[in-house]
């Protein structure tokens, strides 16, 4: 059997948590690899909607999950999110959640550096969501991250507070925002120890011990493709890498431990926050996408933005994520429309390209170069086969895989898990 990971192929929200979910009934073990609570998950199973950020969601199904060393932890939202979900009545203990022991931390003073910085950029704000993710990655280029298995050396981790405040003292000073002490986080960590960890090990060889087992692993990024901090549309990004490449790294495994690629991409496009979107509908269409398709972020709460299908920033995505193979969702949003419209390629200065350039005012000036395709009557909602779908919607997708270059391998046609078309087992390798 062949492992899996599954990675977001435009800008984040495509409906990750319930594909992932339909997967991890089918795993072994769920590895989160990248990323930190900027990120949601939205899972309904028997009713229950469970909306997670940092546990890997295979937890939901009973599955051992694993927060890997690619990760940015913060410890007071994991320890919150544990207790919300107890409290919906699943059983999460160092049991069935391991934690990479290198995984470094995300501590109060992170966010509070994310939220100054953003309000010191004044309009010009990337759109981040004042997590401290940006801050905590920074640090573990820097060198200077707390890290969980610091927890269990007070006098190590006395030190690393030391060197930590005197750089973020420095920029707290810079942008005239109260500085923090010692003490108090000094405390609070050792007070966070006995708790936290119980859940830590070396997951790299429990990940190892897995794969000679034969055992399964799905491989569950964060946000998507676009997002990538070397290949997205940057400055606007998130922190991490988020192609598929990063799921060795991010959890302690050789790359070719990875297996199959899924991405996962709406029939449509949406985005949160700041950014270039060049198929982005600024009319009644792009309100009625984001009505129906209830267009908020789990995270941030923010309305997203919706466009048309974005097939040259999908195939982009493709090409750079290692992708083998769609999952298309949320078909039924489109259905009624009398015409339907995809982005094919961009005219930038005059020139028509197949990707999104680099530079940042090429990214906002590139219009979308359209190609137009009729709508279909009848409804896609609850299909769980190709012969349920109507006839111009297959043609839909048949369009979109030529153009992304990619097989569409499963459909998700409603909210709920069972309500998934699959051409293939991707477990089957």
């Amino acid at each position: 059997m062949a492992n899996v990971a599954v990675i977001g192929a435009q800008w984040g929200d495509e409906g990750k948590g319930k594909v992932v979910d339909w997967l991890a009934s089918r795993a072994d073990i769920v590895v989160r690899f990248q990323g930190g609570h900027n990120a949601g998950h939205t899972l309904v199973v028997g009713g229950e909607t469970y909306k997670l950020s940092l546990l890997p969601s295979g937890i939901v199904r009973g599955k051992l999950g694993i927060i890997g060393n690619g990760v940015v932890l913060d410890p007071e939202a994991l320890l919150s999110e544990i207790e919300k979900v107890r409290a919906q009545g699943l059983d999460v203990g160092p049991h069935n959640l391991r934690i990479a022991e290198n995984v470094p931390l995300i501590l109060p003073l992170h966010p509070a550096l994310d939220q100054a910085r953003e309000r010191a950029r004044g309009g010009d704000k990337i759109g981040t969501t004042g997590r401290g993710i940006g801050p905590a990655y920074e640090d573990k280029v820097g060198r200077r991250s707390v890290r969980l298995c610091d927890l269990a050396e007070p006098e190590t981790l006395s030190a690393k507070l030391d060197e930590l405040l005197l750089h973020h003292n420095a920029l707290f000073t810079g942008l005239g925002a109260p500085l923090f002490e010692k003490a108090p986080l000094l405390a609070r960590l050792l007070e966070l120890a006995p708790i936290l960890l119980p859940y830590a090990e070396p997951v790299w060889e429990r990940l190892d011990d897995a794969r000679r087992e034969g055992r399964r692993v799905l491989f569950e990024g964060a946000q998507a493709v676009m997002l990538d901090v070397d290949h997205g549309t940057y400055p606007y990004v998130t922190s991490s890498n988020t192609v598929a490449g990063n799921a060795a790294a991010g959890a302690g495994v050789g790359p070719d431990a990875v297996g199959l690629v899924l991405g996962i991409a709406k029939a449509y496009a949406t985005r949160v926050g700041s950014g270039p979107f060049p198929s982005e509908l600024h009319d009644e269409t792009g309100k009625l996408l984001g009505d129906r398709g209830r267009e908020f972020g789990t995270v941030t709460g923010r309305r997203r933005r919706c466009g048309w299908f974005d097939a040259a920033m999908v195939r982009q995505a493709v090409k750079i994520g290692g992708v083998q193979g769609l999952v298309l969702t949320k078909l039924d949003v489109l259905d009624g429309l009398p015409e339907l419209r995809i982005c094919t390629g961009y005219r930038v200065n005059g020139e028509v390209r197949r990707s999104l350039p680099a530079a940042m005012r090429a990214q906002a000036a590139a219009e979308p170069v359209f190609e137009t395709m009729e709508g279909w009557s009848g409804s896609t909602f609850g299909a769980r086969s190709y012969a349920e779908l109507p006839a111009q919607a297959v043609k839909y997708i048949r369009r979109i895989e030529e153009l992304v270059e990619a097989p569409v391998m499963m459909l998700s046609t409603s909210p709920d898990r069972d309500d998934t078309i699959a051409l293939r087992d991707p477990f089957a390798g």
